[in-house]
């Protein structure tokens, strides 16, 4: 490194170490100095002269590429700057959001690796990135249209925010809590928007010294905050990701154990068990379908950040956790939550792996180390494997496939080999020998791949896991099946991943020969000298295999050719397989394996297509181990057969099979080393001559082939071997003993690679084959192509054949095009090009329909441009699958690149790639801009396959090369043209193709750029007036649609302001003065820079003038009275996009869209809404805002509905009523502020007088609000504007339009009551008629009005009341079934961020008398919506109108319309949602639920006290006069249900205390049978009883419900002691952590569900069995041995004999207690044998015997014992063979005579 940082000139802060390992490395260094010291001096310079495109992006675009081949190669100081001029960059207000991401990008790169940079390098603000989030993630233009941000900018913010974190300064955390505390208010969406910002934003990685600087000042309040809500609001997610941030960044500097219990598990497996709680119940309660919200990742990390450390708590919670799921991963279980379950397998072990890493072996940071008190021991680790270890065994034959449990298993071995393979190998070698579960067999040897590399590699740990390998691959042999795709991949799969790991050598003779070897070793070298029986066998079943895959076995003779996809992925897996296993063998093995191959290839003939192919593939593994030996059984025998055959058969149209066949072999054995081909060239050349001219086409491709792959092992850079130990295995066994080195990895540092690099030698025999065979055919072509030679079509296609494998042959050797000539030898890359355009053009005008030989010629002007030695797509497939081997073989606990030695020089092989594929040849030269006009003239071509080749070559191009695009949208568009009368359809077609651009590439007519914009978008247009257009064919509309629409998505608003501010600059300036490599071009002097300042602006007034030229030549377009509708709505949606939010629309363009606002066309009226809603937004006048303190009015405190906030509330007696009173309330207008704490400053609006004025006269007013004064102001364009508005859209789908209100809202905001007047009629008759769509219109205009009036002045507003609430009246009393929605819309929409002291007129008018039976129950429920709506959005504000709700409701909840008992259920949930205790906050002044349920308990008393059925016996209709008390309480009691029941998916917190004392009501009248025939009544109470059970409970709230439970288990009626049962089930289960903590709790649990075991009704007693059963199962109660015996004791309670009955009695008399005891000890025992249905634990056996001791007795007895052992027999049927071995004989001699024969006779 010393001498590198000597060639450098600095120390490289991280480069990519593959890079050293290159045959060239020692020129790199100076190559990427050069590269480095350009991109600093352009990148600035172009800084400094305010070029920000192309120039600032250009050189960015550089420096990211430089970044991908040499990783981070510049010193500290450059690496800080480039990091802060790049974060001036990105911060620039005005930039345009496309570069604002690629700049972006740019910078998450250099700051990627945390550990190259510390805090105290580097320092960042966060409040620019706070602002740049804020302005595009809460745009406030947006929804109006005057922005387009691209899709992916919101994870692109979020990643940079995350990089840039570590820097934040020290007092950010303290800045970051001013600025978003206030927003905390948990009924307004500002929460979600608080807890976001914190999460993203908060730094967590502060050191140990600055923590009360860092989350030590909101650690408390957050937790408690969260502690205290449920329901899961949607911001709870963020919270739990932050804290798992702080959990990984703060190892051991929290204390989470008070938490461990009450957060980690109430919150995360709480939701993937929601969904099992069925499986251990079988009854199903209505229960309310939770959402998932909770993806487990976080969770699971969290999970493996809390284990360890002095108390240990976490590994024992997870370990009762496992205990008590296990049963579910049975493979016999199915369902959505097994996704779930397998994700928490799968994850966990890989965190847990992820922390030991960073613990023990990441190399230390200047990030927070781990303390040592607090690093997971050895126990702990060992612990955690066997806590897992259950579960991941039965998962591995899961139904959703065992990928999950591979890789969990992968990472356990990482960990504890010894306890997590000998349990796998129990289960391969079964499942190796069994022919009939071929599921079983894919499962466990894809476990076992995941296991491999711990295995062989054995260590201290596991020392005998070598010695298994053997037998492994012996066994997997009979996998390799003909008949069974599947297991024939997985096995090649499994031999291929040992094979690589192991060195097949054969050490038997090392037992002679050494002494000092370990036991394990000797049985190793004994156990090698199978190796070579193991590799032939492989070879037999290969060749079986290929034997039953020949062409005519598979198919008929007329079908396809070609391989199917699935023999394909055989050949692949065969080949390489095979080559894995030569490439490991040792050289004897491989002498006798060749010989064995070569027999096979020699004595029979193949046909080429399938069989052929992977013969040869396997001939081709073999020649490429050792060539040298391959080569010379090989070559000489295939040129003997092909010289003899070929002579005669030169110009045959069908060829002998075997002449096909060698030289099928030959082309496939010469892909070797270049320089072991040398030795037979002349009997190559010489073939080559005889076959290149074949007659037939399969004959000549061959011989292709065989030019190809020898041109390309001449000329191209590759390693020659692959190894799994440097130097191969070849030494003698007495110096180096190959078990040594069994799953050793690649050892980076001395890989030693064995390159192949082209010799003079190999150069000069390219370049002769080339001339020798290239140059005729050039020649010929050119000959024909000048009209001086004949040929036939077959004979131009063969030779296009041959120049085609020549350039891909030898492509890596010719320089790019026009590049500099190689002295001496003409660069044949231009001679190929030159020929090829003089034929194309030949063709063209000649014989264009000649379609196979334009497709060869397009294939190679793509070589010609692109191909330098490999194609693009297959370097990213390798890069792929290198991934993918990587992930399933890779060691992530040790890290550090410790692959296997294969990979790493693949890798390297990879950055090879990589560098040809990047480094040269990008610039876009003339002869370039000739070939792309090439291909468009073949892309608008007259026949479509032609076409669409070409287009395809054409994307890929636009998509290399530089600034070529604007160079070709001149001619595409020339097309286009309707004054260029020739244009043909196709050639129209193919333009617009052109255009459009595939799904990934370039799209030419939506280039972010004005240039291009301002004539493609103009040219679409009027391409409506070609003569080539017809809208009858329906494949052009469908291209201009789908051009419209990928505009309209990929469009993003450019920006006209590309200013860069001076800060950019002085960064720039300093970069280019420090650090090594300097710069080649001095600093710019200041005149210079002055110069670019005035660029600068004339370039930003350009773009001004472009955007506005363009839309004047859109306007132009539509003002065409010939231009087709289609063109119309496609010029109008171009329009409607070029609205921007920095620039006003030009007045002629808001004149048409003012005017389209009454267009006969639906659509023209859908965009000009929305556009005059953006216009109305530019064209506002700015309203003044000042700062006010808060405190100025009172103290500032940090509490709720403190006195300080008293004012903002809403309060009848103070409302302003006069003109000064209104003026002098401060008005605040959202409804955040003031309920958590206040900000510092609030901006508030200055008085009126200070704000812009109101009504101004025509005069006074701008162009552009002219043009809308005098439309709005026309009753004639009012009445038509208002009748368009009242149609119906689409019948019965229409809901209340967002956009037509902000029109309405921006029309009343700009200009005050001006259209008033005009307007007023029709809101009167629309008011009146109860039409919906006339309905829906005038609530959009009264919600806009409202909105609108928010600047007005008082005696204004108070007119508009007069006016709008008896309309109001009128439309409340007209509501229908289909428009309340709409009302229930407006008003809310209408009450959003307002005072509502503001809008007392409004909730005085709706508060009158809601419910008052005018009008029927459906009116009164929807005065009840509307109001709740206004009420709604105004949450804390308003704790005066909500108590006088209730106490106007309270009197009538004994409602008898259910529609209305309905609503007044859902609106005491939003008076009560208020209720809430949040930390840091004092109880509230709104209605609490404790004092009403004391009120409704009062008036249910009639209902508690009495003991008899409840029944429903109201009639529906209020009868005149008082009933009694108890139909009135049944009443209420309804209703009170309604509220609970709404109340349970919305509020933030359930009130235990209070719900608890309603239960014993509920109790009483849920029904048992699930039966829906029962009332409302019934239906209801369940329903709330399954709600209510599923509620979360702290822990001091436990003792409370037991103690509930317990009383009402008491209760004489007996529905309601089996409803007891059911909710301990739902409740226990889903507080089951909460419940495990609490010893005291479970036996309490335990002692109700023993006693009711006793019940004296049959049902409770079978259902508290099968409650007994569920805890059992899921390991909440154990089966110990006091309980066993309890339930032994009970069984033998003696029954009285049958006394001799008198004759014609059916009455049994037995005293029913004893037989009551009886059945409940016989329960208890059943209960027992049912809760493990998968397996048979040490004490079943002799309960089974117990139970079937009481076959014979009396019913209900005998009854439970038959279903009991039916089950157990169900259950247990499918593993029996296993589960006998737990029983004795005699034992089973009983169980078969119980199991066999039912008893039906005894």
């Amino acid at each position: 490194i010393g001498a590198q940082s000597d060639t450098l000139g600095f120390v490289p802060q991280k480069d990519i170490v593959y890079n050293k390992l290159l045959p060239y490395a020692d020129r790199l260094d100076e190559e990427s100095n050069d590269i480095l010291s350009k991109i600093k001096s352009n990148l600035c310079r172009a800084v400094q002269l305010r070029e920000i495109w192309p120039g600032v992006l250009f050189w960015t675009r550089k420096l990211s590429t430089y970044m991908r081949l040499y990783g981070r190669k510049f010193s500290k100081e450059d690496h800080v700057l480039f990091i802060k001029l790049l974060y001036e960059l990105v911060t620039i207000p005005k930039l345009e959001i496309s570069m604002m991401q690629g700049l972006a990008r740019l910078l998450i790169n250099l700051l990627k690796k945390r550990e190259l940079l510390s805090r105290e390098d580097l320092e960042l603000r966060w409040r620019p990135l706070y602002e740049l989030h804020d302005r595009i993630l809460f745009s406030k233009t947006e929804h109006l249209g005057l922005n387009w941000f691209p899709n992916s900018v919101e994870s692109v913010l979020k990643t940079l925010v995350k990089s840039c974190r570590p820097y934040f300064a020290e007092s950010a955390t303290q800045e970051m809590l001013d600025e978003w505390r206030p927003l905390l208010c948990p009924f307004d969406v500002t929460m979600q928007r608080a807890i976001s910002y914190f999460e993203l934003f908060l730094p967590t990685t502060l050191p140990p010294e600055l923590h009360d600087k860092g989350f030590k000042l909101w650690f408390d309040e957050l937790i408690t905050l969260w502690l205290s809500v449920q329901n899961l609001p949607s911001w709870e997610l963020h919270l739990v990701n932050l804290f798992a941030r702080l959990a990984n960044d703060n190892i051991g500097y929290i204390d989470w154990d008070p938490h461990i219990s009450k957060v980690c598990f109430l919150f995360y497996f709480q939701h993937p068990l929601r969904s099992l709680k069925r499986l251990f119940f079988s009854f199903v309660a209505h229960a309310h379908v939770w959402p998932d919200i909770y993806d487990l990742t976080h969770g699971v990390y969290f999970m493996a950040l809390l284990l360890g450390g002095p108390s240990k708590q976490a590994q024992a919670q997870l370990s009762g956790l496992f205990n008590s799921i296990t049963s579910f991963f049975h493979p016999s279980n199915h369902g959505r939550w097994l996704m779930k379950l397998m994700k928490l397998l799968q994850r966990l072990p890989a965190s847990v792996v992820r922390r030991l890493h960073r613990e023990r072996y990441r190399k230390p940071t200047w990030l927070t180390p781990i303390p040592e008190s607090h690093k997971l021991t050895e126990e702990d680790i060992t612990c955690f494997v066997k806590s897992m270890m259950q579960p991941v065994l039965l998962a591995m034959f899961s139904k959703t496939g065992s990928l999950d449990a591979a890789q969990a298993l992968q990472n356990l071995a990482l960990m504890r080999p010894e306890l997590v393979i000998p349990p796998v190998l129990e289960k391969t070698y079964p499942a190796l020998e069994t022919l009939t579960e071929p599921h079983q067999l894919t499962a466990t040897l894809s476990c076992m791949i995941g296991v491999a590399r711990s295995l062989v590699s054995g260590g201290q740990r596991f020392p005998e896991g070598p010695t298994h390998m053997l037998p492994l691959l012996m066994r997997a042999l009979p996998g390799v099946d003909p008949n069974d795709f599947s297991k024939c991949m997985i096995t090649f799969q499994f031999i291929a991943t040992f094979v690589t790991l192991v060195p097949l050598v054969d050490c038997s003779s090392a037992l002679h020969e050494r002494t000092d070897l370990t036991e394990v070793e000797r049985e190793m070298c004994s156990a090698s000298a199978e190796f070579e029986d193991f590799v032939l066998q492989f070879m037999d079943r290969c060749f079986a295999l290929i034997d039953s895959s020949t062409l005519e076995q598979t198919r008929e003779e007329t079908e396809t050719e070609k391989m199917t996809h699935l023999e394909s992925l055989v050949e692949l897996g065969l080949s390489s397989t095979f080559s894995t296993i030569l490439t490991q063998c040792s050289l004897d093995i491989f002498k006798v394996a060749l010989e064995k191959v070569f027999n096979f290839a020699t004595t029979n003939i193949f046909e080429t297509r399938v069989a052929g192919r992977m013969v040869a593939d396997m001939c081709r593994a073999a020649s490429k181990c050792h060539p040298t030996e391959s080569l010379k059984a090989f070559v000489p025998h295939c040129c003997n057969i092909i010289n003899q055959i070929a002579v005669k058969v030169l110009n045959e149209e069908e060829l002998d099979k075997e002449l096909l066949w060698n030289l099928q072999l030959l082309s496939e054995v010469t892909r070797v080393d270049g320089d072991k081909v040398l030795p037979y060239r002349s009997d190559l050349v010489q073939i080559l001559q005889l076959t290149l001219h074949l007659k037939c086409k399969q004959g000549y491709i061959l011989a292709c082939n065989l030019l190809h792959h020898i041109l390309r092992s001449s000329a191209l850079i590759y390693p020659t071997e692959y190894c799994s130990m440097p130097g191969g295995f070849h030494q003698p066994i007495s110096d180096y003993l190959p078990i040594k080195d069994w799953g050793r990895p690649g050892d980076l540092w001395n890989l030693d690679i064995r390159w192949h690099v082209p010799s003079v030698e190999e150069t000069s025999f390219v370049f002769y084959l080339l001339d020798l065979i290239l140059q005729p055919e050039l020649q010929r072509l050119q000959r024909f192509a000048q009209g001086e030679q004949d040929m036939g079509r077959d004979d131009v296609l063969q030779s296009l054949t041959i120049i085609q494998h020549c350039l891909l042959g030898a492509g890596s050797l010719m320089p790019p095009l026009k590049g500099e000539p190689i002295p001496e030898l003409e660069n044949y890359r231009d001679a190929v090009c030159r020929v090829m355009r003089q034929l194309l053009h030949y063709i063209l005008e000649h014989s264009e329909d000649d379609t196979k030989s334009l497709f060869s010629i397009i294939k190679i002007i793509s070589d010609l441009m692109h191909f330098k030695g490999s194609h693009k797509h297959e370097f990213d497939s390798r890069w792929k699958s290198f991934n993918l081997v990587k992930k399933s073989m890779e060691n992530r606990l040790h890290g550090r690149k410790q692959h296997i030695r294969a990979l790493l020089i693949d890798r390297v092989m990879l950055q090879h790639e990589l560098r040809r594929l990047t480094v040269e040849g990008c610039q876009y030269r003339s002869i370039h801009q000739e070939l792309m006009k090439d291909l468009l003239r073949l892309s608008t071509s007259t026949y479509s396959q032609v076409r669409s080749r070409a287009q395809n070559v054409l994307y890929t191009a636009l998509g290399t090369y530089n600034f070529c695009c604007r160079d070709l949208i001149p001619h595409v568009l020339e097309f286009l043209n309707p004054e260029n009368s020739t244009v043909t359809q196709q050639q129209f077609k193919g333009a617009l193709y052109c255009l459009l651009g595939n799904h990934s590439g370039v799209c030419l007519a939506n280039l972010h750029d004005w240039d291009c914009i301002a004539v493609t978008w103009p040219a679409i247009v009027r391409s409506g007036l070609s003569s080539a257009m017809s809208l009858e064919k329906p494949s052009i509309v469908r291209l201009f649609d789908d051009l419209a629409d990928k505009i309209h998505r990929q469009y993003e608003t450019i920006g006209v302001d590309f200013s860069i501010p001076g800060e950019c600059c002085a960064v720039a300036k300093q970069l280019m003065i420090t650090g090594n490599p300097v710069p080649k071009e001095p600093v710019p002097p200041e005149e210079e820079a002055a110069e670019g300042l005035k660029r600068q602006e004339l370039k930003n007034l350009e773009s001004v003038e472009k955007y506005k030229r363009l839309i004047g030549d859109l306007l132009d377009f539509l003002n065409n009275r010939n231009m087709p509708w289609k063109f119309e709505h496609i010029a109008i949606g171009f329009l409607s996009l070029l609205l921007r939010d920095d620039h006003q629309l030009p007045p002629s363009s808001v004149m048409f869209f003012v005017k389209s606002l009454n267009h006969d066309s639906l659509y023209v009226r859908k965009v000009a809404i929305s556009a005059v809603a953006g216009i109305m937004k530019q064209i506002k006048r700015p309203h003044k805002k000042v700062p006010v303190s808060p405190s100025e009015c009172l103290v500032y405190e940090h509490y709720r509905d403190r006195l300080d906030n008293k004012w903002l509330q809403y309060n009848g007696s103070s409302l302003p009523r006069t003109q000064q009173e209104w003026d002098g309330c401060v008005f605040v207008e959202k409804t955040h502020w003031g309920y958590y704490c206040w900000p510092r400053k609030l901006m508030m609006y200055a008085p009126m007088e200070e704000q812009p004025k109101q009504n101004l006269t025509r005069e006074e007013m701008t162009e552009r609000e002219q043009i809308i004064y005098d439309h709005f102001s026309d009753p004639v364009f009012i009445n038509q504007f208002i009748e368009f508005l009242s149609l119906e859209d689409r019948k019965g789908k229409d809901k209340f339009s967002p956009r037509r209100f902000c029109l309405f809202k921006g029309l009343f905001r700009n200009f005050g009551d001006v259209f008033l007047p005009v307007l007023r009629p029709h809101m009167e008759r629309l008011v009146a008629d109860s039409h919906e769509s006339k309905q829906r219109c005038v609530a959009e205009i009264m919600s806009g009005l409202i909105r609108g009036c928010k600047h007005w002045s008082y005696l204004k507003v108070e007119s508009l009341w007069e006016l709008l609430c008896p309309l109001l009246r009128t439309a409340l009393s007209n509501i229908t079934i289909e428009t309340y929605a709409d009302w229930g819309t407006c008003i809310a929409t209408a009450c959003e961020s307002r005072d509502p002291r503001k809008l007392y007129w409004l909730f005085e008018m709706l508060m009158e008398s809601p419910v008052n039976g005018e009008g029927g129950s459906f009116v009164d429920a929807c005065r009840l919506y509307v109001l709740q709506g206004g009420l709604a959005q105004q949450e804390w504000r308003v704790p005066e109108l909500l108590h006088r709700l209730l106490q106007y409701l309270e009197p009538k909840l004994t409602q008898v319309y259910k529609n209305v008992r309905e609503r007044i259920g859902s609106v005491l949930t939003y008076i009560f949602m208020i209720d809430v205790n949040l930390p840091y906050t004092q109880p509230t002044t709104s209605p609490r639920i404790s004092d009403f349920t004391e009120r409704i308990l009062l008036q249910l008393k009639p209902l508690t006290e009495g003991d008899e059925e409840i029944q429903n016996h109201v009639v529906e209709e209020n009868e005149v006069g008082e009933q009694d008390e108890r139909t009135q309480a049944i009443k209420l009691l309804k209703t009170v249900l309604k509220w609970l029941i709404a109340s349970a998916g919305r509020s933030f917190s359930t009130a235990v205390p209070e719900q608890l004392r309603l239960l014993p009501l509920l109790f009483k009248i849920a029904p048992v049978e699930n039966d829906d025939s029962y009332d409302e009544l019934k239906r209801d109470a369940k329903t709330c009883l399954s709600l209510m059970s599923q509620g979360l409970l702290y822990t001091e709230q436990i003792p409370m419900v037991l103690s509930a439970l317990q009383e009402i288990s008491g209760s004489s009626s007996w529905h309601a002691r089996y409803t007891v049962l059911t909710y301990l089930q739902i409740m226990v289960f889903y507080n089951l952590f909460t419940y495990m903590s609490d010893q005291k709790a479970v036996n309490g649990v335990r002692a109700l569900v023993v006693r009711l075991l006793e019940d004296e009704q049959l049902e409770v007693r079978e259902m508290a069995a099968t409650t007994l059963s569920g805890f059992l199962q899921c390991n909440f109660l154990s089966m110990d041995t006091p309980m066993q015996t309890h339930f032994e004791a009970l069984c033998k309670t003696c029954l009285p004999k049958k006394r001799t009955r008198e004759l014609g009695s059916t009455v049994d008399t037995i005293p029913s207690a004893d037989l009551v005891r009886r059945h409940a000890g016989v329960l208890g025992l059943s209960a027992c044998i049912l809760s493990s249905p998968y397996d048979v634990p040490t004490w079943m056996p002799q309960l089974l015997m117990d139970l079937s001791a009481h076959l014979n007795d009396t019913q209900p007895i005998e009854m439970t014992v038959k279903k009991t052992l039916s089950n157990f027999r169900r259950t247990h049927h499918d593993n029996w063979q296993q589960h006998k071995q737990h029983f004795t004989d005699d034992q089973l001699l009983v169980l078969t005579d119980l199991l066999v024969s039912p008893c039906y006779y005894a």
